[in-house]
């Protein structure tokens, strides 16, 4: 990859240039994309597309178009962020209308703000499409109401993954009252997370919902507490993507419980018996 991004930037820049479009894919079901990205799609000379992206709205590509993936996991970064930008620069100035295809919304914990800075410190031309981001697709996903009267008047987006080795969080705001707090990226550091809030005030007793895969036919849900949500995730061996939703608002209808049933269900009848 770092090869051809070499030679693309050598290439003799193309008049006009390309133009960049940064399209959220949405959390997972395919066909949670506006309409607008769909024709993008269709219409794109090149796609460079992230891990969390569902593939299958890859199916629409043009047959010439180009698709470059650029995916990233938990330290494993098929390409450096920098590398990235510099890869959309490079397309753009081959003359190339580009689809920056990243999952959920480019603006939420998608890094899309940097990658627009880039392009405008270089003269690109670009556009943003925004995409149902994890928080608000899951949220539909297993009835969970982010907001609701009764329950909640806020809610929070916050990331829960670790920076430089230590976790990052905003603390006060994690904690405010009568407000849902939505974790990204959090799976791997959720018993760390359980334990400071308690530890900082939180009710034990505070409803947490995980939900991994998101609004895809490999949904899974597990339901819980702040004391005990850890150890249900450990036993389900949830796999990330995964998101995590504290609040009253967790077991506002009951839904929620019932699709958690329904993994626990699947999971006993797929794991093998301990003899």
């Amino acid at each position: 990859m770092e090869n051809n991004i070499l030679n693309l930037v050598k290439t003799p820049p193309s008049s006009p240039a390309g133009h960049i479009y940064l399209v959220g894919a949405g959390p997972g079901d395919p066909e949670l994309i506006t309409l607008k990205a769909m024709r993008l799609l269709q219409q794109a000379d090149a796609i460079v597309y992230d891990r969390l992206a569902n593939p299958q709205l890859l199916d629409h590509a043009q047959e010439n178009c180009d698709l470059i993936y650029v995916g990233k996991k938990r330290d494993q970064h098929s390409l450096p962020q920098e590398q990235i930008s510099e890869l959309l620069v490079a397309l753009a100035r081959c003359g190339k209308n580009v689809v920056r295809l990243k999952g959920g919304d480019c603006f939420v914990f998608g890094r899309g703000g940097e990658e627009v800075d880039y392009l405008n410190q270089q003269g690109i031309k670009c556009t943003v499409i925004p995409g149902i981001t994890a928080a608000t697709g899951c949220a539909a996903a297993t009835q969970i109401p982010l907001t609701h009267r009764d329950h909640a008047h806020a809610v929070s987006f916050i990331t829960g993954h670790r920076q430089n080795g230590k976790i990052d969080i905003n603390w006060d705001l994690a904690l405010c009252k009568d407000s849902t707090v939505v974790f990204y990226m959090g799976l791997c550091n959720l018993q760390d997370i359980t334990t400071e809030l308690i530890k900082r005030g939180c009710p034990a007793d505070k409803p947490f919902a995980v939900v991994a895969q998101g609004t895809s036919n490999q949904q899974q849900v597990v339901v819980g507490d702040l004391s005990n949500i850890a150890k249900k995730v450990e036993r389900a061996a949830l796999a990330s993507p995964a998101l995590l939703i504290l609040g009253d608002v967790v077991k506002a209808n009951g839904y929620a419980q019932s699709l958690a049933n329904q993994t626990a269900l699947k999971l006993a009848t797929t794991l093998p018996e301990v003899v």
